[in-house]
């Protein structure tokens, strides 16, 4: 049985018709452990309120259609989800572009979501608004269970993804 899906938009500076210079998706079940690593980690950032004007942050659950036009309204896209790096839980791995895109196409990236995240690239590939820039910062998870909080392992692993968004940002704000 799959949970409902979330979409929760948490706005800096952004009225919806102003396109945004990047925006920042989280994806995840927050009742499901670990799996809800990347909203933590979107409203950790959310909270540090040190980031530039024209950022969006949006809580995309776990992903729907709706998220479509979020996508495409924008020319910098990050996105942040637990995924299975096969590596030691915490660890954060960041896949930029078109190794991004390879990344979600393989298997090892398999989606537990309503729409995978390549599905709604390609949906914005083919209608010409794929953000030319886009990166996944994956946390590998340890414990996908009903759970509302991370395991301590993948908490250390929040800030290491923190960093390397605010990198980003930074990086594609100037």
């Amino acid at each position: 049985m799959r949970s409902a899906t979330l979409h929760m938009e948490i706005a800096v500076d952004d009225p919806l018709e102003q396109r945004a210079a990047v925006l920042v998706l989280g994806l995840g079940n927050s009742l499901l452990g670990d799996d809800g690593a990347g909203v933590q980690v979107i409203h950790q950032l959310r909270s540090s309120r040190r980031l530039p004007t024209g950022v969006r942050f949006v809580d995309g659950g776990t992903l729907s259609f709706s998220l479509l036009g979020d996508i495409e309204n924008t020319d910098s896209l990050i996105v942040v989800d637990a995924a299975q790096l096969g590596e030691a839980p915490g660890t954060v791995h960041i896949y930029r572009d078109l190794a991004m895109d390879q990344f979600l196409l393989s298997k090892r990236s398999c989606s537990v979501h309503e729409v995978s995240l390549s599905e709604l690239l390609d949906m914005s590939r083919l209608t010409g608004h794929l953000p030319s820039r886009r990166a996944f910062v994956g946390i590998q998870p340890e414990v996908i269970d009903w759970h509302t909080e991370v395991s301590p392992s993948v908490r250390s692993g929040l800030e290491t993804a923190c960093t390397h968004v605010r990198a980003l940002i930074a990086r594609w704000t100037l």
